[in-house]
């Protein structure tokens, strides 16, 4: 399943990128620092690898990110590639991490 976070190919060739905001949950936020950052990208692929750049000096939230689920626009993510999940303008990407209990 490394596919789902490949920088590799994190955009198909012509697609828009568009502006959001990345939403961090629980331990994510806890470990970013902040509740929520704009991104500027085409796929959930490439607003990941965006990240993962922007926080490169930052291990813990690099490994919570690999753990969580992630909702884009409300809706589950599920186990699709990452890199073939469009972002609409003005989205919001969701990154949940596990949670206890429940």
């Amino acid at each position: 399943m490394a596919a789902h976070t490949s920088t590799a190919r994190a955009t198909a060739p012509g697609a828009t990128r568009v502006t959001g905001t990345l939403r961090y949950w629980a331990a994510a936020k806890a470990a970013a620092g902040v509740a929520e950052e704009p991104y500027l990208a085409a796929t959930l692929g490439e607003a990941l690898a965006e990240v993962r750049q922007r926080h490169g000096d930052n291990p813990q939230l690099l490994r919570i990110l690999t753990h969580c689920s992630y909702l884009v626009d409300g809706h589950q993510v599920g186990t699709r590639d990452h890199t073939t999940v469009p972002l609409t303008e003005g989205g919001t990407i969701e990154a949940l991490p596990p949670f206890a209990g429940g």
